[in-house]
């Protein structure tokens, strides 16, 4: 596979000038993407020059440079880790077989589903984050944030380069859509109700990146077994800068938590508020709205769904090289179930449960994220721990939707669950204080009263490196 071509209108390391027609087809997409960019992108901060990195290479070591750029002249573009000739299907009724190259015809509509869903995910995030650099708390922060945002677009090139290449009319309709659904919008929503929630301050944002990226890092950690190769290939290159979206959620609310032990620390038996913290127990509110909003992004428990995309070799489980059995025929999986007001054990075939087997790689990945913070915690001598609410807790798909569970998962009535509602999830005056602290910190080396600055900077620069050039 030939290197990243930066000298092409779209960069690109599969060799998009040999194929004229598709070029062609991409290239007229682009200027569609480019004005929904300027539309619906970070709002007000596209003269500006921003220290972020590009792809120079598909490689996980010294992949990336990094430079000042106005982010609508962001080298967006479709990069695939090299093909691997030997490469086999690794799960399901076509294990073993050769990976396939072209798409199987009797697995379109499903593969389409697939890739036009996760596709749909990148710019509904840069949506719900458009307007949060009025509100930056640091320079730093602001650079963090708009990295994420042309990741997530060039994320969106990515799924986009795949329908233009493998799908035909409907693949470029696709396509087209994908620049026509908004955030939000009651008429015309992104599919995935996460992605539809409003992210309207800092605290939002970044339990955003640990817990709703995260989901993204999982899926595309299955998508990335696909049989389908250039699917798999291309989701291989995308973990590598999803990596970078949940170091700024966990890093960053580990920095808010800090930020608040500090105060308690100085000012004993004080209201943090008084010194425009953030109360511990308002942070673990948010924690319960968006990691459990982002559990739901896996489905139903049980799915039929899930159980054709497995046999079918299109979509399999996060890191399939370590499970035994690779077409999970015979086992089965234990799942609590809750009907008739109780949970109950059940056992159901493994390909049934898939959905569930994803959703545990990733309550598992969200604790180690939990224990970071209480580390903070720990550092401050603070008693306050952080939790990770139970997977039942305040779902709206599942089995577990349409009922009322405490923090732990215990079956509740109506009545208990209005009764603590408000010490789960924010309240409309958590909100409305933690927006009044939405006062944005442009100084350089200057950080907002409610997060500390962090360890270091990035790139090996300092922490009050002029991230982004707002003068």
């Amino acid at each position: 596979m030939p290197g990243i071509d930066y000298t092409q209108k779209i960069p690109n390391n599969v060799d998009l000038a040999s194929d004229k027609r598709l070029q062609r087809a991409l290239e007229a997409w682009q200027p569609n993407y480019l004005e929904w960019w300027a539309t619906m992108g970070p709002t007000d901060f596209n003269t500006k020059e921003v220290y972020l990195r590009t792809a120079i290479d598909v490689g996980s070591d010294g992949w990336a440079h990094f430079g000042y750029v106005k982010m609508p002249d962001y080298r967006w573009g479709i990069f695939m880790q090299p093909r691997d000739e030997q490469r086999t299907i690794g799960f399901g009724d076509h294990f073993g077989e050769p990976a396939w190259q072209q798409v199987p015809g009797e697995y379109r509509n499903w593969l389409k589903r697939l890739i036009v869903t996760q596709a749909d995910t990148e710019p509904a995030s840069v949506e719900q984050q458009r307007l949060l650099g009025h509100t930056a708390p640091s320079l730093y922060d602001l650079r963090n944030l708009f990295q994420v945002n042309v990741e997530e677009g060039r994320h969106l090139w990515a799924m986009v380069y795949l329908l233009h290449s493998y799908f035909g009319k409907d693949g470029r309709e696709e396509a087209e859509e994908l620049l026509q659904r908004r955030s939000g919008n009651p008429d015309h929503p992104r599919i995935l109700g996460t992605f539809n929630e409003p992210c309207e301050d800092w605290l939002s944002f970044l339990c955003f990146t640990m817990f709703t990226d995260r989901d993204g890092k999982f899926q595309l950690l299955a998508l990335a077994e696909s049989g389908f190769d250039p699917l798999a290939r291309t989701c291989r290159f995308m973990l590598t800068e999803e990596a970078h979206h949940m170091f700024v959620g966990q890093t960053g609310v580990g920095r808010v938590i800090e930020k608040t032990l500090q105060v308690m620390r100085d000012h004993p038996g004080r209201d943090v508020k008084e010194f425009g913290a953030i109360p511990l127990e308002t942070i673990q509110r948010y924690i319960n709205f968006w990691a459990s909003s982002s559990t739901d992004l896996y489905g139903a428990e049980i799915s039929s769904n899930s159980a054709n995309f497995f046999r079918s070799g299109l979509k399999g489980r996060a890191y399939e090289e370590k499970q035994a059995d690779h077409l999970a025929l015979e086992g089965l999986y234990r799942f609590e179930n809750f009907v008739g007001g109780r949970v109950s054990v059940e056992e159901v075939p493994l390909r049934n449960a898939m959905n569930e087997i994803l959703r545990d790689e990733y309550v598992r990945d969200n604790q180690k994220g939990i224990d970071y913070w209480n580390r903070v915690c720990e550092r401050y001598q603070s008693p306050f721990r952080f939790r990770l609410p139970h997977r039942r807790f305040h779902r709206k798909i599942g089995c577990y939707a349409g009922h009322n569970f405490d923090l732990d998962g215990n079956p509740i009535d109506e009545a208990t669950w209005n009764e603590h509602v408000a010490g789960w999830l924010p309240t409309e005056k958590d909100k409305t204080y933690v927006k009044s602290l939405m006062v944005p910190c442009y100084e350089k080396g200057k950080y907002a009263s409610w997060i500390a600055a962090p360890a270091k900077g990035l790139d090996d620069k300092a922490v009050d490196y002029e991230y982004v050039k707002l003068g």
